[in-house]
């Protein structure tokens, strides 16, 4: 099979609103958490979340644009644009056929259903809906509009697999790369759950953190008082190109995709396996498809979203995965830093396990004071401050509801 490198890379995130700007704040360990401005959340059990800081669609994407889709649709153009330029295709040189699009939401328009069947409802639910409230609200119209801008007549879809979304969606443009039918993809994930309705839903679930008092350390993996998860947005996208394709013209490659894989822990709708059974099995499986042993595996971007529950049952998995490895194999939750963008989360989580390849560096998890007792000892868990280390070999995982486990591995080329 053709081995498949990424040749660009764009972000949207709390952190930042590209990728220079989100990388330096991670290895600043900045917190993106603030209280929520989006709406009134006085309401609402939880009261923050990590918003975009300084974003303006109208420098970024034009008036239609911005009239025609829903925010999750204008994070995935904006953030697609910047991977495009990075990687520094021109598309008119190439067959359209050969470039796709594979993009993911876990949620899709959920500020435009919100909008729209509010107005339904306050109006004498009298049927006047926008016309263009459907295109707005389906998740697929990411990839679709990213491919109608760049005019990219390859394969194009959207992968749906609640919070391992983005990672479904990077291994599945890898396969096809892989299997010849696409020389270009360009894959991600965009989110936009910062609205009354998917804060009240996650909030009736006692799912958030309700550290309401002190925003920043909301979500704190791993600490014996986490009570929850902190949301965020935005977008990753990355390229990723046939090898052989790459350098033939000459271009810039952060990393190679090395393997994928995806399991099912068939469990329970919202909580992970107890002893991480699904994960395990996705993580020894997407090593095997890497060609890879755990011995050689230098850093895993755990999915780690600071819930009482999943954090503990990802460290089983990890512990069974690594073994006698376990304390030469370093870990890190930078959901600590952005929040969980769902959808979106494996995709900027991807752009930080390729940061550590790059440059050397481990991104911090903050907030973390008291370890839980529940963690093995020897655990190497990258606290407070980056981990200086050269990562050869990356691992980022991702869960979903629904027990969707998503895990792809990247290594250095």
């Amino acid at each position: 099979m053709k081995r498949v490198v990424i040749t660009g890379m764009g972000a949207l995130t709390p952190l930042g609103n590209n990728v220079q700007a989100y990388v330096k704040n991670l290895w600043a360990g900045t917190s993106g958490a603030a209280p929520i401005t989006r709406f009134n959340a006085d309401r609402f059990r939880t009261k923050f979340a990590c918003e975009l800081k300084e974003y303006d669609a109208k420098t970024l994407l034009d008036k239609k644009e911005i009239k025609n889709t829903d925010l999750f649709t204008q994070y995935a153009l904006v953030a697609a644009d910047e991977a495009i330029k990075d990687s520094g295709l021109d598309f008119s040189t190439m067959d359209p056929f050969d470039t796709g699009v594979i993009w993911g939401s876990g949620q899709g328009g959920m500020q435009t259903f919100e909008e729209q069947v509010s107005e339904y409802v306050e109006g004498g639910r009298n049927p006047r809906f926008n016309p263009y409230f459907v295109p707005k609200l389906i998740a697929n119209m990411a990839s679709g509009m990213i491919s109608i801008k760049y005019r990219l007549m390859g394969i194009n879809y959207t992968t749906v697999s609640a919070c391992a979304t983005s990672n479904t969606a990077i291994m599945d443009a890898l396969n096809y790369i892989r299997l010849g039918k696409a020389k270009v993809i360009i894959t991600g994930g965009s989110e936009a759950p910062i609205t009354e309705a998917s804060i009240g839903g996650f909030c009736a679930m006692k799912a958030m953190s309700v550290r309401n008092d002190d925003p920043a350390t909301g979500s704190r993996p791993f600490d014996v008082n986490r009570d929850g998860f902190v949301m965020g947005e935005g977008a990753g996208a990355l390229v990723l190109e046939e090898y052989e394709h790459a350098r033939k013209r000459g271009a810039k490659i952060y990393a190679e995709v090395a393997g994928a894989a995806m399991t099912a822990d068939a469990w329970h709708m919202t909580a992970t396996h107890p002893e991480g059974l699904g994960a395990f099995h996705g993580m020894r499986l997407a090593l095997e498809d890497a060609g890879l042993a755990s011995n050689q595996v230098d850093y895993v971007n755990m999915h780690a979203t600071s819930t009482p529950v999943g954090d503990i049952s990802e460290i089983h998995a990890i512990t069974k995965m690594f073994g006698n490895d376990l304390d030469s194999v370093h870990l890190s939750a930078t959901k600590s830093m952005t929040g969980h963008l769902l959808g979106a989360a494996g995709a900027i989580e991807a752009i930080a396990s390729i940061a550590s390849i790059n440059e050397g560096l481990i991104p911090p998890t903050i907030n973390t004071q008291d370890l839980d007792p529940e963690l093995p000892a020897g655990i190497q868990i990258v606290l407070k401050e980056p981990l200086k280390k050269k990562v050869n070999v990356a691992m980022s995982n991702t869960f979903g509801f629904g027990g969707h486990n998503g895990i792809v591995v990247f290594k250095k080329i």
